[in-house]
């Protein structure tokens, strides 16, 4: 019987021990499938010997490749090292040691290995390369604070290859380990996991960017393994009554579409097959003549798959003919990565939020960021991301700036700040020699629960706020400095049927771009005195995902684009910056290992300027919120990116 689990079975399984636990016996509801039935004939593999006798505690099956034709097996010993055989375990490689858990990567030119050094209780990884096919010097992890039970690599977009270590006392790591299977000289720690108790066994689908983790006496889960997911699980197959599984989970082995898993104490292999956003449970498949099968490797063949398995018996090779369908890829965006990353913000948790970009009048070097803390405050850093101001003011959510603006019969430059304290407009004059912020004091609004912000310049030089609150509405306000304080005057109301947040105003004809977070971009003539007539720029679909966030208005000498901060899956579209809005494509942002800069997602606010500002900047710069630091973890950032190499990968003039 085929069914496909999600989080449903779990939730039953809590509700079960709930009542368990008040003497109560619950009914399984009608919709609650029965675990399947052992009704196929048993799989009975073959025990194999390798030339050499091998006492194996980890095992991988190697699927063809051109680096060294008729390699086939990978195994590690916690007496004898690690070696590579082929097909009939012949010798190929041995590397002399002490080795617990295991896994590979493979490319044209060789394998990189990760497995734990028992002598030195560190993870290690060593690259088996080059034409005369000789070990690498190994590179270790610094000693992890727990026992690594398990580890296993996973292999990105971008070709950055990572290291997830298990503990069985529920504690993991993500570590930063290789690019290109050219191991990193450090290592960088990318985060810290909670995981299962009794977590043993990993494995990662680099295609589906899955990490697949035991928990010995519950099931099989399934956790995002991006850099930059967020953690969260989704179970594969449970124990029964809830699920497949009669006893335990043990090893595992990804396959294209799917993963099989040992059940070591019922001598039984199960195989769950990807679909969608769940797992078909095929009919599990008891093992003749294995003893407590524990380790499992597989490679696809003609017909099917070929399987290693280990047990206390020793190794045993099978055919299975099962070949689930792989799942259709999404086309893969272009990944950038930063050239600058700013100090952290001071405030803990969800706190920095938009960014805004300052140009020095005369030396365009010495240029400003300024950004949000949401929990306190305004940030100012230079073009390094150093941060050099830090004004504690309030709770400021979003942030523009606009030059030239007349205060008390005087030049300056004007920032204003949606402050949620005091559901205001907070401003800021900034010293246009130093980049200096100083505090030019509030003025109320009358939204409720004020939220996003952006400025619009007339020709005449005029600056009008816009301001939204939770609710739809936006107020824009005009903005006198004429008696040497800033006052604000509404000038126009409209209104969005559900949450907005991100707008930008194109100044030089006079249009102003709003976000309404779960449904599309909208653009409406500026002029305060002009209906406000709402256009469609964009709806949510395939191209933006909600939520909608950060708008950005790029002007550059030939053509103007907008950009847009895709939350929903941490990208940053870019369209023509005039009707009809052409799609011009979408990218993400990813790591920079040689700088240690962390990759970019869940952003809320962007900025971005086509001002030459020298060196990398010299096409403008993009600097955007990021939502998760890691690499390692901390309090959030912004991270800078020069537009030349946005306009390179999606071909822009």
């Amino acid at each position: 019987m085929n069914r496909v689990f999600s989080p449903t079975p779990l939730a039953l399984g809590l509700l079960a021990g709930v009542l368990s636990l008040a003497g109560c016996e619950p009914q399984a509801p009608a919709a609650q499938a029965q675990p399947a039935a052992v009704e196929t004939a048993p799989l009975a593999p073959q025990a194999w010997q390798p030339a050499t006798e091998i006492a194996v505690e980890d095992l991988q099956l190697l699927s063809e490749t051109s680096f060294w034709p008729g390699a086939r097996f990978l195994l590690s010993s916690e007496k004898q090292g690690l070696y590579l055989l082929d097909e009939q375990g012949t010798k190929l490689a041995h590397l002399p040691g002490r080795f617990g858990a295991l896994d590979q990567r493979s490319d044209a030119e060789g394998l990189l290995l990760a497995s734990v050094d028992i002598d030195r209780q560190q993870p290690m990884l060593v690259a088996l390369r080059g034409a005369d096919r000789r070990w690498g010097e190994p590179v270790y992890l610094p000693r992890a604070s727990f026992k690594v039970d398990g580890l296993c690599l996973s292999r990105d977009a971008a070709d950055n290859q990572f290291l997830f270590l298990v503990g069985e006392e529920g504690i993991g790591e993500q570590w930063l380990v290789a690019q290109a299977l050219q191991p990193l000289a450090e290592p960088r720690l990318v985060r810290r996991l909670s995981l299962p108790p009794a977590s043993e066994h990993c494995r990662v689908d680099d295609g589906a960017e899955l990490l697949y983790v035991n928990e010995e006496n519950v099931g099989l889960w399934a956790y995002a393994a991006g850099a930059e997911d967020d953690l969260i699980r989704q179970p594969v197959g449970l124990r029964q009554p809830f699920g497949d599984i009669a006893e335990a989970m043990a090893g595992m082995a990804v396959v294209p579409g799917g993963v099989l898993a040992l059940d070591p104490e019922a001598g039984v292999l199960h195989r769950y097959a990807h679909q969608g956003k769940g797992w078909r449970a095929e009919t599990p498949l008891p093992l003749t003549g294995l003893d407590e099968p524990e380790r499992l490797g597989a490679r696809p063949v003609e017909g099917g798959l070929e399987l290693l398995i280990s047990g206390d018996n020793g190794l045993y090779r099978a055919q299975l003919d099962w070949a689930p369908a792989a799942p259709a890829l999404a086309r893969p965006l272009p990944v950038l990565t930063p050239l600058v990353q700013t100090d952290e913000v001071p405030s803990l948790g969800d706190a920095a939020d938009d960014p805004a970009i300052w140009l020095h009048p005369q030396e365009p070097s010495r240029s400003r960021v300024l950004g949000t803390d949401k929990q306190g405050g305004l940030l100012v850093y230079d073009l390094q991301g150093r941060q050099l101001q830090d004004l504690r003011v309030g709770r400021m959510n979003n942030v523009d700036l606009r030059a030239g603006f007349e205060l008390g019969g005087q030049r300056v430059d004007l920032a204003v700040a949606s402050n949620r304290d005091h559901n205001s407009l907070h401003f800021f004059a900034i010293d246009r020699a130093s980049g200096e912020l100083s505090d030019l004091g509030q003025a109320p609004t009358e939204l409720t629960d004020i939220y996003g912000l952006c400025l619009f310049q007339e020709p005449d030089g005029a600056i009008h706020a816009i301001a939204n609150d939770k609710d739809g509405t936006f107020l824009q306000y005009r903005l006198d400095g004429s008696s040497g304080r800033v006052q604000a005057t509404l000038a126009r109301q409209f209104k969005v049927a559900s949450q907005p947040e991100g707008c930008v105003a194109d100044d030089r004809n006079q249009r102003l771009f709003v976000g309404e977070e779960d449904v599309a971009v909208w653009v409406l003539d500026a002029r305060a005195e002009a209906p406000a007539e709402l256009q469609q720029v964009i709806g949510v679909g395939e191209v933006v995902h909600d939520d909608i966030e950060g708008l950005a208005f790029y002007q550059g000498a030939q053509r103007d684009y907008l950009v847009i901060s895709s939350q929903g899956n941490d990208s940053y579209v870019v369209l023509d910056g005039q009707a009809p809005y052409a799609v011009r494509g979408a990218f993400r942002i990813g790591l920079d290992a040689a700088r240690g800069i962390d990759g970019v997602s869940e952003t809320d606010g962007l900025e971005v300027t086509s001002a030459n500002l020298g060196g990398p900047w010299s096409q403008g710069m993009l600097v955007v919120q990021d939502g998760r630091k890691r690499m390692p973890e901390g309090r959030q950032n912004y991270k800078y990116l020069p537009w030349s190499a946005v306009a390179e990968a999606l071909g822009l003039e």
